[in-house]
């Protein structure tokens, strides 16, 4: 009875306590994060830009939030932190972990991220009700970037190559400016990854307005 009891408990802290824990840091990394960008977001639409590239961020520590994710599907109030790193100090805390190395918002290249699918905060736990042409904003200091999505699909663990320059081609130089989102699949299982793609559509400087999907979802 003790060890049931003892079980119990566990699983009680990994599923729900966890996720408690985890989404007050995720609250309180995005409210950080907003104290620090360089304008405020204007709410109203604004005329997106795509002719121009977006302003580039700099160099980022392991560990160090640096922009903001939102996801209209997964509801209005959807917002986490995206967090340089991608080890569980970074993605126990309920943050989207970037992988190190890879390209930063807006940038050529692909910006690649992997979150918990359950548990401390499951930062995407919906990602298979993501659908193709569903938006991906992230938020930075300066801009609004809005990425598409192109599609999703399902590998193993040792597939990295999804997180290449170029999706599924390694060493081939990239063209495009991508976003990809991994995590663990099936639910409470890490035998396999599933993986979303995306690209940049548009983008718009903060101290010009907000994309009109988040406006909508609001």
């Amino acid at each position: 009875m003790t060890a049931g009891a003892l079980v119990g408990l566990f699983v009680v802290w990994q599923v729900w306590w966890t996720d408690v824990i985890a989404s007050g840091e995720q609250r309180a990394t995005v409210e950080a994060l907003e104290q620090t960008y360089g304008s405020d977001a204007v709410p109203e639409p604004a005329q997106p830009r795509t002719d121009t590239p977006p302003t580039a961020i700099g160099s980022v520590s392991e560990g160090e939030p640096f922009a903001t994710l939102h996801v209209p599907r997964w509801g209005p109030d959807y917002e986490v932190p995206v967090t340089e790193g991608v080890g569980m100090e970074v993605l126990d805390t309920g943050a989207a972990g970037h992988y190190p190395g890879t390209a930063m918002p807006g940038q050529v290249g692909n910006f690649a991220l992997a979150g918990h699918r359950q548990t401390y905060g499951a930062a995407f736990r919906h990602v298979d009700s993501l659908r193709v042409g569903d938006p991906l904003i992230v938020e930075t200091a300066e801009a609004w970037l809005v990425y598409r999505v192109t599609e999703d699909y399902i590998v193993t663990p040792d597939q990295v190559e999804v997180v290449a320059p170029t999706p599924g081609q390694p060493g081939v130089e990239p063209s495009e400016r991508l976003i990809t989102l991994t995590t663990c699949h099936p639910l409470w299982s890490v035998a396999q990854r599933w993986i979303t793609h995306g690209t940049l559509e548009q983008w718009i400087p903060r101290s010009e307005g907000m994309p009109v999907e988040l406006l909508e979802g609001n």
